[in-house]
């Protein structure tokens, strides 16, 4: 019986596949992101949410300083129509 030594093709069958991954890596390949107008916008934020931002820390300031006033009357009315599905 003859034995002619090993047949080394077939020894890693995911050679191909590894030297294709190695190919792809060594080539200027980048990934590219494009944001819309409109996305930039929203990023940026808007006066709505600036203006809420001031004004809530006004509020802050003057609780802080015990200078917030409470209308009772109108508070009382808000929730008056919260409850009652008018508000």
């Amino acid at each position: 019986m003859k034995i002619n030594g090993s047949n080394h093709i077939h020894v890693n069958p995911y050679q191909k596949q590894m030297n294709k991954q190695a190919s792809v890596s060594k080539g200027n390949a980048s990934d590219k992101v494009e944001i819309s107008n409109q996305a930039q916008q929203m990023l940026k934020g808007n006066e709505i949410q600036e203006a809420r931002q001031k004004h809530v820390e006004q509020i802050k300031k003057e609780v802080q300083n015990g200078d917030y006033q409470i209308n009772y009357q109108e508070t009382a009315k808000k929730m008056i129509d919260f409850w009652s599905n008018r508000g």
